[in-house]
């Protein structure tokens, strides 16, 4: 907000130019002050809790879970769930040190290229499935339900579904690589 509030378009520079300086240097400033980003004893305990039921869930399960699993595991809701997660997570700092001094640190980005061709080989592989087959991936990882609703919506057992889902990923894994 100083940035775009401060920013004044006569002086021949674009808005990016200005921005980010100003935008780093106030970064650095809040923590040089000590002003670090304060999460709270309770949030940094979920996010452990958290991290320790991801564990156990891709181990059983062979896939991370969603925030949706994980609020339904931990009984929270997904909103504080994401936001222990993230806090959970190692900041990430916005320069680097070069031979030549210090520089932004360019935030690696997946290419929209790369993007449309995940998603055609996903598209790809989701089609070589029986419509059955598709129906539990879609209601999966599209409607983000859980195993339970999926077997509910398809007449099976969670646990049939846990085991099919198990096949048709390790199968789809196979096809796209």
């Amino acid at each position: 907000m100083k940035a775009a509030h401060a920013f004044d378009e006569n002086r021949g520079v674009r808005f990016s130019t200005y921005a980010v300086p100003v935008i780093l240097g106030e970064i650095k400033r809040l923590f040089r002050d000590g002003g670090a980003v304060h999460v709270s004893r309770s949030l940094k305990e979920l996010s452990l809790k958290a991290a320790r039921v991801r564990d156990d869930f891709a181990a059983a399960e062979g896939r991370e879970p969603t925030v949706t699993e994980l609020s339904d595991i931990l009984g929270e809701s997904p909103e504080l769930v994401a936001e222990a997660v993230s806090a959970g997570q190692a900041p990430v700092s916005l320069t680097i040190r070069t031979e030549d001094g210090v520089d932004e640190a360019d935030i690696p980005v997946p290419s929209s290229e790369d993007r449309i061709l995940t998603a055609i080989a996903l598209r790809n592989a989701l089609e070589t499935l029986d419509e059955r087959d598709r129906r539990l991936i879609y209601l999966r990882y599209f409607r983000d339900k859980t195993q339970t609703e999926t077997a509910a919506a398809l007449g099976m057992t969670q646990v049939q579904v846990s085991r099919r889902e198990k096949k048709l990923l390790a199968a789809m894994r196979t096809q796209l690589e």
